[in-house]
């Protein structure tokens, strides 16, 4: 089943001689439950891709369908309740907030739209990111592998339709990255979610279902490598 689709889109920074071409006339597919891998050399446009994807970023020209829905033809409060709905972002530097603790930061989504969690399905979920023992810690009483978890279980509470993740395992050491991306993984195939993260880390590229490189804008590789 197709989850998003990717139509001709380009984004332009500036104007005139100035302009820079982030993206230009990307177009492509994404099934539910694949993991997808966006590698490229810095400034080749992934993270503009990836904004664009999460309906922080407008593009120049160009559709973004998820689950068919044109996410810029909506305005933007409809489009802030759609992306906290259906989009969950991960960032490199976690962005928890600082005064809420494990607990009350992983179900800031639902707490936004109104919605209690469901015990059950929460108490499950932090079984799986290991962090039932640490519900009631301030983001810095942890250490950054456990601050990422923190942010993938704020990613995936509210069951999105799409997760996306940029460079997540960017700050962190070798043990916590390698623990992040097994979990990644593990939330892929266990949730069949939906993935699709920006990365330079080899291991994360290797663990994905299909790698596309993005050179100057373009899409110059799509490689699915299991099924």
């Amino acid at each position: 089943m197709e989850i998003l689709r990717v139509e001709n889109l380009s984004k332009i920074y500036g104007k005139g001689e100035t302009a820079v071409k982030a993206l230009d006339n990307v177009s492509f597919t994404v099934q539910k439950g694949e993991f997808i891998a966006v590698v490229g050399p810095s400034g080749s446009g992934k993270s503009t891709l990836l904004h664009i994807l999460g309906g922080v970023d407008r593009p120049t020209s160009g559709k973004v369908y998820i689950e068919d829905t044109d996410i810029y033809s909506l305005d933007e409060t409809r489009l802030a309740i759609f992306r906290r709905r259906q989009i969950g972002l991960i960032y490199q530097f976690y962005n928890l907030i600082p005064v809420l603790n494990v607990k009350e930061n992983i179900t800031l989504p639902l707490l936004l739209d109104g919605r209690q969690p469901d015990k059950s399905q929460l108490d499950e979920l932090v079984s799986t990111l290991g962090l039932s023992d640490r519900l009631d810690y301030l983001p810095n009483q942890l250490s950054g592998g456990q601050q990422q978890r923190v942010s993938i279980g704020r990613a995936i509470i509210s069951n999105p339709a799409l997760m996306l993740a940029d460079e997540p395992t960017g700050n962190l050491d070798s043990k916590n990255s390698s623990e992040i991306i097994g979990l990644l993984r593990l939330l892929n195939q266990k949730r069949k979610q939906t993935l699709i993260v920006i990365t330079h880390d080899e291991r994360i590229a290797l663990q994905a279902d299909r790698i596309m490189t993005i050179e100057d804008g373009r899409i110059t590789r799509d490689e699915v490598i299991r099924s």
